[in-house]
């Protein structure tokens, strides 16, 4: 998992039209907050997308692009952000998937994928990484928030 505090490394993307997605890309104009769910299908994950569709107006006063990373395929994606509505753009992985490019990914008895959320303030900094197995403990709201918060007071 990536450690707060640290430059973020240059994670490259597609967003569900295809089109290349590199965190860089944001860097000097946005910072970015990247939500990682375990898999399109998972409830919590879906309520934890929710929650971030409810604060786009705190994370746009904070100049903050949300990403929604999921693990499946472009199709399943761009199905899923559809049916869902999702007003952010939905990325996936270009060879593997986006959680294993943070370290998302577990090995315990094959691989296990995580969910976790990601902060990177607009020099390339990761100000908030979080990621937990179960989905009921991988949104850190509190530890988002903080982190927002943060950036805004310049802390």
């Amino acid at each position: 998992m990536l450690e707060t505090g640290s430059p973020a490394p240059d994670v490259v993307l597609e967003d569900t039209d295809g089109k290349t997605v590199r965190l860089s890309d944001y860097q000097g104009r946005h910072a970015v907050l990247v939500y990682f769910m375990r898999a399109t299908s998972c409830p919590i994950c879906a309520r934890h997308v929710q929650d971030l569709i409810q604060r786009r107006d705190e994370f746009a006063a904070g100049n903050i692009q949300v990403l929604v990373a999921v693990p499946e395929d472009r199709q399943a994606a761009a199905a899923w952000k559809a049916k869902r509505q999702i007003p952010f753009p939905v990325l996936i992985g270009r060879r593997t998937t986006p959680h294993e490019v943070v370290g998302l990914s577990r090995k315990v008895f094959g691989s296990m994928q995580q969910s976790g959320s990601v902060l990177i303030d607009s020099q390339g900094i990761v100000r908030h990484a979080h990621g937990a197995t179960m989905p009921t403990s991988a949104y850190d709201r509190k530890g988002i928030t903080a982190a927002v918060q943060a950036l805004r007071t310049g802390g």
